[in-house]
């Protein structure tokens, strides 16, 4: 199956006073990478969060961000530091009295100074939150393969489409291909006749013998077949369930060097001409290979 490397996906769920939203997106990468954010507390779930995702995903770089609101009273505990509010109190009456200020001290200035009122240590119940933390996270990876299928399918029709422009360049180049020993006994017979100019007979047999050697050095029809057999490989690939990306990165390569024997073996010009069309075809699937988990 065809799946693009890059997508986004967000899922948010509340189960009583508990709220979690979980981020994702995916970038091309060679291999699965994480980076993974997640509040204070909540670190020692990362290893559950990579599990869950390798189970979905087997390539790209792996964004992930996870947010987590607790509105229950045991998540909203303060610690008082009454002896720093002691101290500053007496700071406040000596300055009070020293320059004989009228008025009460308020509760507003004393709670309001830093360090006297401060969020309690809570310890988070991982046990507890995790269960809502992996349905929302399953929904958002759902999320993401939805979007991740939707984009392969765009690259899929691409891929057929430049396949069938190499399919019928092989048959053109079997086609232009098989009356090799022919083509090259006319080349040969008309170097020889502008050489000698009527100075020398032309040994018809030499030049046939000639024509035959060069014909079976020029011989393409192995890589052809190799070359067809990639064509229905490729497609095989794209429609088979397991991640295609690596597995059709590397049937290109197998691809380009059929096509650079056939260049290096064959001296016919528009054969050439069109190998150069469907190499140029290759590296636009070459690229967009690279997009493809």
């Amino acid at each position: 199956m065809i799946k693009s490397m890059t997508a986004y996906a967000k899922a948010e769920m509340t189960d009583e006073k508990l709220t979690v939203a979980v981020e994702i997106r995916t970038l091309n990468s060679r291999y699965l990478d994480y980076f993974i954010r997640v509040p204070h507390g909540y670190n020692i779930m990362e290893d559950k969060i990579k599990e869950c995702v390798s189970q979905k995903i087997s390539r790209g770089r792996i964004e992930i961000r996870l947010h987590v609101t607790d509105a229950s009273e045991e998540s909203m505990a303060f610690d008082v530091n009454l002896q720093k509010a002691g101290a500053y109190y007496e700071a406040l009456n000596t300055l009070k009295n020293s320059f004989a200020v009228d008025g009460g001290i308020s509760l507003n200035l004393l709670a309001g100074v830093q360090g006297v009122i401060t969020a309690s240590d809570v310890t988070v119940d991982v046990d507890r939150n995790w269960a809502l933390i992996e349905r929302c996270l399953n929904q958002a990876l759902v999320d993401l393969n939805t979007m991740r299928a939707v984009e392969g399918d765009y690259l899929k029709k691409d891929f057929h489409a430049r396949l069938d422009f190499v399919e019928g360049a092989i048959e053109t180049i079997r086609s232009d291909s098989a009356d090799l020993l022919t083509f090259y006994q006319k080349r040969l017979l008309d170097r020889v006749k502008s050489l000698c100019e009527g100075i020398a007979e032309v040994d018809q047999a030499r030049i046939a013998q000639e024509a035959a050697l060069l014909a079976d050095r020029s011989d393409i029809s192995e890589e052809i077949v190799r070359a067809s057999s990639h064509v229905i490989q490729f497609r095989n690939i794209m429609e088979s369930e397991d991640a295609s990306g690596r597995k059709l990165n590397f049937l290109l390569q197998e691809f380009n060097r059929e096509f650079n024997t056939m260049g290096s073996k064959v001296g016919h010009a528009g054969v050439a001409h069109l190998i150069v069309d469907v190499k140029s075809e290759l590296e636009r699937l070459r690229e967009q290979v690279q997009n493809i988990e």
